[in-house]
């Protein structure tokens, strides 16, 4: 199972506050811990919300927001993306990372979706052309 790990943002990361080198240090630490184990697949920081835009969906006409955006609890600064065996698992890395916050912290676990949650909505076709997909997107990630 994959699980999406989400930093939530607080008003310091909101600020454009970055990280201290200790803090640099101890996520290195985790996300090499995560990597030997062979649970990481991706993580990365997200700049803030100013630096964003929202994209609002209404039928066919879409209205972008810029950023900030005013509810920071609700905002993600940064994410990892990991391979688990269950939620419990992943709780159990998420409890070992360090205070991602130099204040208090919060980390949401949220899993994603493989082909055969769809059920039968999933056709082979669809199938086949997520595989292509897939394929296609390896390849981009090797020419880089």
């Amino acid at each position: 199972m994959r699980f999406m790990l989400m930093v939530k943002a607080n008003a310091d990361s909101e600020a454009g506050k970055m990280p201290s080198e200790q803090m640099l240090a101890e996520m290195t630490r985790y996300n090499e811990e995560l990597a030997r184990a062979g649970v990481l697949l991706a993580g990365e920081g997200l700049h803030p919300s100013s630096r964003g835009a929202r994209v609002h969906f209404s039928g066919n006409k879409r209205t972008v927001v810029d950023g900030p955006f005013a509810e920071t609890k609700e905002l993600i600064a940064g994410f990892w993306l990991i391979q688990a065996k269950s939620k419990e698992e992943a709780i159990e890395w998420v409890k070992r990372c360090p205070n991602p916050m130099e204040t208090d912290g919060e980390i949401e676990i949220r899993q994603i979706f493989d082909p055969e949650d769809f059920g039968e909505a999933f056709t082979p076709e669809l199938r086949a052309r997520e595989a292509r997909l897939g394929e296609q997107l390896g390849n981009q990630k090797a020419d880089s």
